[in-house]
């Protein structure tokens, strides 16, 4: 739970719970300062909006993903990865109900779906960052919209996972983490195979 000074931690708390509860498109700005027993005031200075709820609850998410550090440097990196992700699904776990209603209505207006998405890409960086994977460039731009992919599918298999130990996630996240190196193999050797077919021949 957050502490009654933390104003972002009470608004996210309240806004997943009643999401759970009711429904994220139902949730107003006004039912979440109710249920955290806060001014609108207080709340529109601190998380004005919706799309802010969720911004501040992927950063809360991040800094959980962060804490322990970087993965175990000795791994490869796919195993990095895999250790990052699923300390994400550990924070994430606690507040599943919600997560799940929020993915169910939908992010709603653009403006929240622009700045939930722009909060998200941060996750991703965040989340290569911690596994000591590059996110800089061409190649960082591929390996976010990989993850992301990873993520998508990993998460509804998560939502359904009821086992403590979260045994279902992780297979299907190692599976999913096998495939994406796969490509990412299958990428990398179609685009040194197209430069070394256009260099100029010897004179």
């Amino acid at each position: 739970m957050a502490r009654k000074s933390d104003i972002p931690g009470r608004v996210v708390e309240a806004a997943l719970r009643l999401a759970a509860e009711q429904g994220w498109r139902r949730t107003s700005m006004a039912d979440i300062a109710a249920e955290a027993e806060l001014d609108l005031a207080k709340v529109y200075q601190a998380v004005p909006g919706k799309a802010a709820v969720l911004a501040h609850f992927l950063s809360r998410i991040d800094e959980a993903m962060l804490a322990e550090g970087g993965a175990e440097p000795e791994a490869d990196a796919r195993d990095r990865l895999f250790e990052v992700v699923m300390r994400r699904f550990d924070a994430l776990t606690p507040r599943k109900d919600g997560v799940a209603a929020i993915l169910r209505g939908g992010v709603g207006d653009p403006l929240t779906l622009a700045c939930t998405g722009l909060a998200y890409r941060r996750s991703l960086n965040w989340m290569l960052e911690a596994a000591g994977i590059g996110t800089s460039g061409p190649c960082g731009a591929l390996r976010r919209a990989g993850l992301a992919a990873v993520m998508a599918s990993t998460v509804r298999l998560w939502l359904k996972d009821e086992s403590e130990d979260m045994a279902a996630t992780m297979a299907h996240l190692d599976k999913q983490l096998d495939r994406a190196e796969w490509l990412a193999t299958r990428v990398w050797r179609g685009r040194r195979r197209d430069a070394d077919e256009g260099e100029p021949e010897a004179a």
